[in-house]
């Protein structure tokens, strides 16, 4: 069991990067981006064929995949998202949508819908700890997640564009009357969300040893969950939800209920929110009429 729980832990930190992503967006433009899960498949993707083809080393090439996600993600941004600012909710969540399905059929267009085994670029090392055993994969990968979640809240709380994120996720009319560049802002949170995305889809991509073109929307949707669940707009809440949605699918197998693992989550979302509406660490806000 206490194996169970270090395997969810590690899990749930990749959910967690994935669902930061979601709930800095509906953040700060009350969107759901449902084509996050897809950045994540991308970002997988660049992994493989800069290991694989290139022959890089795996932390360049997580880095670089970051990049390549944070650019691809400001793009749909600026092509897709944007020119519907003004319009309804439901007109942009379709776009969404539609921007999830063009990435992902694109890729199986242009590579085939069959899975590819990751190239293994760490050579695994299994360590005995007492009644649990954790490998080296295991270990860089809740490291570099914990890295980025302390980098990304650094960024946030920290520095000038992490105060203008805050500004306009609270209202971005007045944002803009105090001189904070709105498009710019929203530009970056997508940046920052898309990079975390990319990083996710390596990692898991390193863990599970496989990348296929529709390995996005199952993560997306579960990523989405744990955002819901810790609170979306809300960031340790996201990383928590994460944290909670990869001990939860442990645990499920581990009482051998495999097959059920996502009916499993989906009920706890249900009952959580039955509970707490507003997610774990979320606080019910009454809108004025």
């Amino acid at each position: 069991m206490i194996q169970q729980l270090v395997n969810g832990l590690i899990l749930g930190s990749v959910y967690a990067l994935l669902a930061l992503g979601y709930t800095m967006v509906y953040g700060i433009i009350k969107l759901i981006n449902f084509a996050h899960g897809d950045i994540y498949m991308m970002g997988a993707f660049m992994g493989y064929f800069l290991i694989n083809t290139f022959q890089m080393n795996f932390f360049l090439a997580l880095i670089l995949a970051m990049a390549g996600s944070a650019v691809l993600g400001v793009t749909i941004e600026f092509l897709a998202y944007r020119p519907l600012r003004q319009s309804t909710r439901i007109a942009a969540l379709i776009t969404a949508i539609g921007v999830s399905f063009f990435l992902e059929y694109t890729m199986v267009y242009f590579f085939g819908a069959n899975t590819r085994a990751f190239p293994q670029a760490i050579s695994t090392v299994t360590y005995d700890l007492g009644p649990i055993s954790v490998t080296n994969v295991q270990l860089i990968i809740l490291g570099i997640s914990l890295v980025l979640m302390v980098a990304l809240q650094f960024i946030v709380k920290k520095t000038k564009m992490g105060k203008a994120m805050r500004a306009v996720s609270v209202d971005s009319d007045a944002a803009q009357l105090m001189g904070i560049n709105v498009n710019q802002t929203i530009s970056f949170t997508f940046v920052l969300g898309s990079a975390l995305a990319g990083a996710a889809g390596v990692l898991i991509g390193l863990y599970y040893n496989s990348v296929e073109p529709l390995m996005g929307m199952t993560p997306g949707l579960k990523a989405f969950v744990a955002a819901v669940l810790g609170g979306i707009g809300i960031i340790p809440g996201a990383a928590l939800g994460g944290v909670v949605i990869g001990i939860l699918e442990t645990m499920a197998i581990a009482v051998g209920l495999s097959d059920f693992r996502d009916g499993v989550v989906y009920a706890v979302l249900i009952l959580i929110l039955l509970v707490r509406p507003a997610g774990i660490l979320g606080k019910n806000v009454k809108e004025k009429v």
